[in-house]
């Protein structure tokens, strides 16, 4: 019996390896708006699918961050990558810090963009409704993108992403997967993990703000590290992908004895400053 392997994609062929894990409303094309700028000499980017997304679409599972988590040390395993570095978007971010639990030794380092905490996101009422209806109503879907995006987006672009979410997940998978990344409370797990950290949050974004992560991710990871995206909403890649790029890719380069210097906070990081 063979185990599943998580479809993906490889881009570059750098020393440093980084898995790039989407989110909840979109396959490893969520990823694509970044692709042409990524550096692909000191890189090599590894996109995937989720189990219920994309190419695994149809693939059966538990639908939780753990079972992700063990599906990328399978994946890097048959890679043959002994260690490497994380990307996760927002329900992906949960997945890799995940990983900080199941296999920090073969981690460099995690980026969670506007992550979901390792607390979970708990729901309640009217919010419970609208996202657990979001499985199966395109008007939900939009409803939660505008209201993370600032309300600040053209309808174009919130028709199409919502088009892409419906084309690209399993409703019945997409519906699972809010149980795991809204309810899974496994932050006594990986608080106080040495792996250096970064969350990139969107100064738009009133769900997974830049404070939440100040309350969640800082105060969780001695060398955590938090950028702050003036013009992003929750899909920074769509949104701000060079100012993405530069933060996520300053820091996958940034030494490894930064971390005795605590934690840090920049704003604006894509234009320069030090994530």
């Amino acid at each position: 019996m063979t185990s599943f392997v998580l479809p993906h994609e490889v881009h570059g062929d750098g020393a440093h390896k980084v898995f790039a894990v989407h989110g909840w409303f979109a396959d490893r094309s969520a990823y694509t708006p970044v692709l042409p700028d990524l550096d692909r000499t000191s890189f090599s980017y590894a996109l995937v699918d989720l189990r219920g997304y994309g190419e695994a679409r149809d693939a059966t599972g538990a639908y939780t961050t753990a079972e992700a988590a063990a599906d990328l040390v399978e994946l890097a395993d048959r890679l043959g990558w002994r260690r490497f570095s994380v990307i996760g978007h927002s329900m992906g971010g949960a997945v890799a810090q995940r990983l900080l639990a199941v296999a920090p030794d073969r981690l460099r380092r995690i980026v969670g963009v506007s992550p979901v905490p390792a607390s979970g996101l708990p729901l309640a009422g009217d919010q419970a409704a609208l996202f657990a209806g979001a499985a199966h109503r395109a008007e939900n879907r939009r409803a939660i993108i505008d209201f993370t995006t600032g309300g600040d987006r053209p309808a174009a672009w919130l028709d199409r992403m919502v088009a892409r979410s419906l084309e690209r997940s399993d409703a019945e998978a997409f519906r699972a997967w809010l149980d795991s990344w809204s309810g899974d409370d496994f932050s006594a797990e990986v608080a106080g993990s040495e792996v250096p950290a970064l969350a990139v949050a969107g100064a738009l974004d009133p769900a997974l703000s830049p404070e939440v992560m100040r309350q969640t991710w800082l105060s969780w990871y001695p060398r955590g590290r938090l950028a702050v995206l003036p013009r992003a909403g929750h899909y920074a890649m769509d949104e701000t992908p060079l100012e993405l790029v530069r933060a996520v890719e300053d820091f996958l380069r940034a030494d490894d004895t930064e971390g005795a210097e605590g934690t840090q906070e920049t704003e604006g990081a894509g234009r320069g400053g030090r994530a």
